[in-house]
């Protein structure tokens, strides 16, 4: 049976405002200003979801979310909240948290492998130029064609330099490699290592089942994603991240149908991060996930300053809409703003694009799907008050939280398996070894023919085995002087032998 999810409180009618669980899944769009109110609005949101046992995942962007994880104090702003909405069974209650950060400072690490963000969310990621990008596809085909696995930064690197040095040979397999595109690639490798994303690659990867728990009382439970650092450091990073989650959940989870509740909530803040100089055939790929996504029981919910981030093909899709207020301006925000308004259904006693700019912190105008999956004329409402706390908890609370996580241990250790780096290293050491082996067999000719011409002069020369005891002398030494030679110069120049 469907249960109503509780978005806010005190429409025209002063009544609570639900949406039916069961077209939460046709995903939603906060929007406002800076400083109206989105934040805690996700908030309502997120525990709303929770209390009817559906499973959240969200972005912390500003830090201000980890007080979902604890009651809410006592406060003058809710008490006046609560008195103008008229809520009457307003109790302050935590939600289940858990927590996740990339770099795995203040939550779980998350980690997915090259293979797994595939090439074209990794040519994204890497702001690669037409060209750059068919090479990159390129190496992800040899990659497969000769079996070697894609896990982390180092794997890619190897494998690009493997393709530079044998791109004659590979050619007639995978097209022209020049060395100029390859060399750009690892160039932009380096910066993306240097923005802190080489962290974000490798094992053990990223378990979908772990963001899609239910704690012991029947609440889902809130995977919170740490990115207060990474969204200033590495804004792509951090867009890229939440895109590859979003397919990956489209490509595990099977089809569901017509659910009474969605599977797990995904909300998606700065999503103006998502489209902003995006290619288009990745703009068209976030597009068929999100249109496809919702048959698999999960709902994508966009949180922006304004609706026109967005693309239109995209808009189209979300049937939650929650407004804040917008300011006007220039005549710019004011065409906005009537943009803004044209998107709701009219309610004739609401003038939309007015309120849009007149509604204060906390409030917002709103428009959600009825039973029948039909937008409802828009009201203007007042955001009710989360039961958890506002803002963020404090350092040793967030710890002790933390370390009764029951993910603890599963993913805190990085593990490097054989993969692509490993296995060009040995075929490298196979191919010196041989030629190793071949110049001494030549050598070694040398010697004999050498030797037979000496006895057959009648000669008193070295015999074989001296002779090749000296060249193996002479070789050793040569060796020798050349380590010795190199171990001076990486010591002037500060590397390593």
């Amino acid at each position: 049976m469907s249960e109503p999810v509780l978005i806010t409180l005190g429409g025209a009618d002063g009544a609570p405002l639900f949406m039916d669980a069961r077209m939460a899944n046709r995903h939603g769009l906060v929007a406002g200003a800076t400083g109206t109110g989105k934040t805690v609005t996700l908030q309502v949101l997120a525990e709303s979801f929770s209390r009817i046992g559906v499973p959240v995942f969200m972005a912390d962007v500003k830090g201000d979310l980890t007080g979902l994880c604890a009651a809410a104090s006592p406060h003058p702003k809710i008490d006046e909240r609560i008195a103008a909405t008229g809520l009457a069974d307003y109790r302050p209650a935590p939600t289940p948290v858990l927590f996740w950060d990339l770099q795995g400072k203040s939550g779980h690490p998350i980690r997915t492998t090259i293979s797994e963000m595939g090439p074209l969310l990794l040519s994204s990621l890497l702001e690669l130029n037409e060209t750059q990008t068919g090479v990159l596809y390129a190496a992800y085909k040899a990659a497969d064609d000769h079996g070697m696995l894609l896990l982390d930064l180092k794997d890619l690197r190897a494998l690009l330099t493997w393709l530079s040095e044998n791109a004659k040979e590979l050619q007639g397999a995978y097209g022209n490699i020049s060395s100029a595109s390859v060399g750009a690639i690892q160039r932009s490798l380096l910066i993306l290592e240097q923005q802190g994303a080489e962290s974000f690659f490798g094992e053990p990867a990223l378990s979908i089942a772990d963001l899609m728990q239910v704690d012991f009382s029947g609440n889902g439970v809130i995977s919170l994603l740490d990115v207060t650092e990474l969204i200033h450091r590495s804004p792509r990073v951090y867009a890229t991240f939440l895109l590859w989650l979003l397919s990956e959940l489209f490509e595990e989870l099977p089809e569901v149908g017509d659910a009474d509740r969605p599977k797990l909530v995904f909300f998606f803040d700065e999503a103006h991060l998502l489209f902003n100089g995006a290619p288009a055939a990745l703009v068209d790929k976030i597009e068929q996930v999100v249109r496809l996504i919702r048959s698999k029981g999960v709902g994508v919910y966009f949180v922006t300053q304004s609706p026109l981030d967005i693309p239109e093909a995209v808009l189209g899709q979300l049937g939650l809409r929650i407004q804040h207020a917008l300011r006007a301006f220039t005549p710019k925000d004011r065409k906005t703003i009537a943009a803004v308004a044209a998107g709701f259904r009219p309610n004739p006693p609401l003038d939309t694009e007015q309120a849009i700019t007149e509604v204060g912190v906390g409030e917002a105008i709103v428009s959600t799907l009825d039973a029948k999956g039909a937008p409802t004329p828009v009201e203007r409402i007042l955001i009710r008050p989360p039961a958890s706390k506002i803002g963020p908890v404090d350092d040793g609370e967030r710890k002790e939280r933390f370390a009764r996580s029951p993910l603890k241990g599963k993913y805190d250790t990085s593990v490097d398996r054989e993969s692509a780096h490993e296995l060009l290293q040995k075929k490298a050491a196979l191919r010196s070894q041989e030629e190793s082996n071949a110049t001494e067999a030549r050598e070694a000719e040398k010697i004999r023919v050498r030797e037979e011409r000496e006895s057959s002069r009648g000669r008193g020369r070295e015999t074989a085995a001296e002779a090749l005891f000296k060249s193996a002398a002479r070789n050793i030494g040569g060796q020798l002087g050349r380590q010795i030679v190199r171990g001076i110069l990486g010591s002037l120049l500060g590397g390593r032998r």
